[in-house]
């Protein structure tokens, strides 16, 4: 009988991991969240027949170039310590789709995004065919999945969503929120194919998310989008709180595995708090994540329960964000995908470890500015390994290794086109390096999320 219930234990299990493939499947085969289209038509239609669930509970929203998942991953972390079951919906994802939808720190188990998925699949097909007759183009990939977060967050119940937008603001599905904490991260060139040549144009849709009555927090910004941002506080009315002014990151040191930092909230001072994470650019995310959440809490009035402030922030975890897989040589891999983001990744491999020696893995996506981002990234690299990514969207990689030697020299550039090789060189690389300089050599593998992906899990790293 005992085997008999694990035998049966077992098929119930294959059974619902094989239909959670099938659901999968079935929402990447809709229109790509690489595509927007200017309307918020399509995902209000579906929310107001699944009963408007993201009214169900208060939203902290997220919107920025870099830095926007890090961010939301240090609030929902606060936010946990603090008592509070927080929702996080965040994109893209590194290897599940259930990663973009988190309840109470984890993500969705498999058999609760299946569940998900199929009470709202009735819905989805009403609204599909809707659109269909208006004008051809059913849900996108990118609104159904937010469709299903906003339901299994209402489901839950989630205290607080902590909800990132995909790409800009005004139109992105998620806009269909007001949140009562809007969060702006650093503006940058990226996606200008949507969202606009300028910094300040990109500005202009991000600033999409500043609603009447919310309490926006504005990481520090280039002057060209802090202008747009404050125009857009102004015309609706919000509230403002920004970094440098109302709060900060005061100081910062290394510490074993991350660094110490001590920042100015909007409340008080909070000393010495300990971020699992590398780089400037993760502190100065502390500090905006800090001021969020005490602006949901409470408006900053007094200083929050330092020890549980602490708790949060020890508890945080990025992956795929400047994060060690391996040692020896150690390799590291970033989601970095522009320019902006390349250059604090190198200031923050430069900052957090003691390397001599760096090879560098790279495979972007086309139209992406590699050469942007090879620049950034050329003072940090002794010799870089250039590859294609498993995105269908990669770059070619020998187009890529002509860029990169106008931009390293011949003789520090390798095209390996299969990226299984590709990591394989590099680690021969480091070795070899290694043995002629002493130690302190290291691999960098990154320039976009499916990259970071991809070396996370060819080292054996899956887990978020």
């Amino acid at each position: 009988m005992a085997g008999t219930r694990s035998d049966d234990s077992a098929a119930r299990e294959a059974a619902t991991i094989a239909r959670y493939q099938q659901v999968e499947a079935l929402l990447s085969a809709r229109w790509p969240e690489n595509r927007i289209a200017p309307t918020l038509t399509r995902i209000a239609a579906i929310t107001e027949l699944l009963g408007e669930p993201q009214r169900a509970y208060p939203v902290i929203h997220l919107a920025g170039t870099n830095g926007k998942t890090s961010t939301a991953r240090m609030i929902e972390s606060l936010l946990g310590a603090f008592g509070l079951t927080p929702g996080l919906f965040t994109s893209p994802h590194l290897h599940s789709m259930r990663e973009r939808i988190r309840v109470a720190g984890e993500p969705v188990s498999v058999e609760r995004f299946v569940a998900g998925y199929d009470d709202i699949a009735p819905y989805l097909a009403i609204i599909d065919q809707r659109a269909m007759q208006i004008d051809g183009t059913q849900l996108s990939f990118f609104e159904s999945i937010t469709a299903l977060a906003f339901a299994l967050f209402a489901d839950a119940p989630v205290d607080v969503a902590v909800i990132e937008t995909g790409l800009g603001g005004t139109w992105d599905a998620t806009n269909i929120v007001d949140g009562k904490v809007a969060v702006i991260t650093p503006v940058a060139l990226d996606h200008q194919e949507y969202l606009g040549d300028t910094v300040a144009q990109i500005a202009g849709e991000k600033a999409g998310i500043i609603k009447a009555g919310s309490e926006v927090v504005l990481s520090q910004q280039v002057q060209p989008a802090a202008e747009v941002l404050l125009t857009r506080v102004g015309e609706v009315g919000a509230g403002v709180v920004r970094e440098g002014l109302d709060f900060a990151l005061v100081h910062r040191d290394l510490a074993v595995g991350g660094q110490l930092v001590t920042l100015q909230g909007l409340g008080g001072r909070y000393e010495d708090l300990f971020l699992p994470l590398f780089g400037a650019h993760q502190a100065h995310n502390a500090a905006v994540a800090l001021a969020a959440v005490e602006s949901f809490l409470g408006g900053g009035q007094s200083t929050l329960d330092i020890e549980l402030v602490r708790k949060g922030f020890a508890d945080v975890t990025s992956p795929g964000r400047l994060e060690v897989v391996r040692r020896g040589p150690t390799v590291l891999v970033d989601a970095a995908h522009n320019p902006h983001g390349a250059l604090a990744l190198a200031e923050g491999v430069r900052d957090g470890f003691d390397f001599t020696h760096i090879v560098g893995l790279v495979a972007v996506l086309a139209g992406k500015d590699a050469r942007g981002l090879l620049e950034a990234l050329e003072p940090l690299l002794a010799e870089v390994v250039v590859s294609s990514n498993s995105s269908p969207r990669a770059l070619d990689p020998d187009e890529l290794g002509a860029i990169a030697v106008e931009v390293f020299g011949s003789q520090r550039v390798e095209v390996v086109p299969r990226f299984p090789d590709a990591v394989e060189t590099a680690v021969r690389l480091a070795d070899e390096a290694a043995a002629e300089l002493g130690g302190g050599t290291g691999v960098l593998i990154t320039g976009s999320v499916v990259t970071a992906a991809d070396g996370r899990a060819l080292l054996g790293r899956t887990e978020v």
